[in-house]
């Protein structure tokens, strides 16, 4: 890559995908910052009173099942609608399931508890699907304005990264504090509008995309989606709604038995769904060498982020009921411990990108296994940090707020090894036909470590082991066994930085 090249810098499109990106993410954190909170809390003050366990039970299912459904997504678009059409059909649809999650709160005084979890759960399942079709192809769209081997790819997600972190600075901070001290109703209604800014956002703008993300078989004159692309979007975005009503609404009158076999049978068929797709789809020696690394570094992935989305249930409860969070006579909403992470990834993600420049120009670029592997030992650091703040907070003792700042902050620097590094990755190691169904590969570790996330806690007290130690060994040996691992994993990439 030339010098003239990475001095163009970047095209119009990354900062319009930028501040769409950012919005989503308002919608989504501002959401998830109130979950359990909402959820613990008790039935006079407008929540469904569950206990801890069956908050971060559901919390686990809702968190896991955001980061499976890209799979179904990236097909989609890959193979029917283009990148584009689904984005805006993810965003809509996810703004409706924002909206349902404020109306299961703003009758919370009207209706039985039974028809509001049901108004809660059809919510959170629109959220689910809409996410699925938003998440993959608007990242694989940044991804298709850069050369897999240029030096400003890295960079580049890096800047997409601020516009996720970004949102997810403002969903908590408005929607969050929304929730928690006015009505819970108004911070998920906060966050269905800043979805909806975000989809107006991408229309306005649009034009800068050039042609990338288009249906396929578009005309070579065409930049932006027309009447009828739009009429699509409208039916899509419609039929996924109500047909995600007609799944709750019969999942319900299920037996917990049947439900569980329905579970397992379909995460089966989904695996090897997804396995078929990606077999027929590569070729070549150079493709599957490529996407056994991908596997790889996805399994190491789960291990990271079972640690880090402790932040919206563990940490998120420890900062509610064992933080000392009164200064200057006020008490701080817990939710707004969630922004330490996307402020500090504003005041970092800026100098990593310029690191990265850096480094390759002096040929000292860290390989992808090795900023995996530095990413897991920061993790370990942070939950042997959090170990020593739960141990400090034994026996009802409220802890400085300090003790969860520091953990955050470096999660946070792991956090930009792996993550904007990961989706980097899969558009430079993907086969091209497949980039969008990867990345929701990619997004399915996530919901794996998401889920894990939600479940330790009670997975582990059953055979009485701590969750923070736990985690903190769980980061610290998967590192040492990725940086074992990643001179083969280096040689596997077949020249792909």
């Amino acid at each position: 890559m030339t010098n003239e090249t990475i001095k163009k810098g970047h095209p119009k499109a990354l900062y319009t995908l930028f501040a769409t990106e950012m919005w989503e993410r308002f919608s989504y954190y501002g959401m998830r910052a109130l979950l359990t909170l909402y959820l613990t809390a008790e039935l006079a003050n407008g929540g469904f009173g569950l206990n801890r366990e069956e908050s971060l039970t559901l919390y686990a299912i809702f968190t896991g099942l955001v980061y499976l459904t890209p799979i179904l997504g990236g097909w989609v678009a890959d193979n029917f609608l283009g990148k584009r059409k689904t984005v805006y059909i993810g965003g809509l649809v996810m703004a409706v399931g924002q909206s349902l999650l404020a109306a299961s709160a703003f009758l919370s005084s009207s209706l039985d508890a039974e028809t509001r979890l049901f108004i809660f759960n059809f919510g959170l399942g629109v959220l689910i699907i809409g996410n699925g079709f938003f998440k993959p192809n608007i990242s694989t769209i940044v991804g298709d304005f850069y050369d897999d081997n240029d030096p400003r790819k890295d960079s580049a997600f890096n800047i997409f990264y601020m516009g996720i972190n970004l949102g997810a600075i403002l969903g908590p901070f408005i929607a969050g504090a929304l929730g928690e001290n006015v009505s819970w109703g108004y911070g998920y209604l906060a966050a269905s509008i800043g979805m909806i800014v975000g989809v107006l956002w991408l229309k306005m703008r649009e034009h800068s995309l050039e042609q990338k993300g288009l249906p396929p078989n578009s005309p070579e004159d065409k930049f932006v989606l027309d009447g009828k692309d739009w009429r699509d979007i409208v039916i899509y975005s419609i039929a996924l709604v109500l047909t995600t009503l007609l799944i709750i609404f019969i999942w319900g009158l299920l037996p917990d038995n049947v439900t569980s076999i329905i579970t397992y049978v379909g995460f089966a068929v989904g695996i090897i769904g997804l396995g078929y797709v990606i077999f027929k789809g590569t070729n070549g020696s150079s493709e599957w060498s490529r996407m056994i690394v991908i596997l790889v570094l996805a399994f190491f992935n789960i291990a990271f982020w079972a640690g880090f989305e402790q932040a919206g249930g563990t940490m998120n409860l420890f900062a509610k009921e064992n933080t000392d969070r009164l200064i200057f006579g006020w008490d701080v909403p817990a939710t707004w411990f969630q922004n330490v992470n996307p402020i500090a990834i504003l005041i970092f993600a800026p100098i990593f990108s310029v690191m990265w420049l850096k480094l390759d120009a002096m040929k000292f670029n860290p390989r992808t296994p090795i900023k995996f592997a530095i990413g897991l030992f920061l993790g370990a650091f942070a939950f042997w940090i959090m170990t020593q703040a739960s141990n400090a907070a034994e026996g009802g003792t409220l802890v400085s707020p300090w003790w969860l700042v520091v953990v955050y902050v470096v999660l946070t620097l792991g956090e930009l090894m792996l993550s904007p590094i990961g989706l980097s990755m899969i558009t430079k190691l993907a086969p091209k036909k497949l980039v969008s169904v990867v990345m929701g590969l990619w997004m399915a570790s996530f919901a794996a470590g998401n889920y894990l996330a939600g479940m330790l806690e009670s997975i582990l007290h059953k055979y009485d082991f701590q969750l923070y130690p736990f985690i903190t060994m769980l980061m610290l040996g998967s590192g040492i066994c990725l940086v074992v691992l990643s001179p083969f994993l280096n040689k596997a990439m077949k020249g792909i930085h």
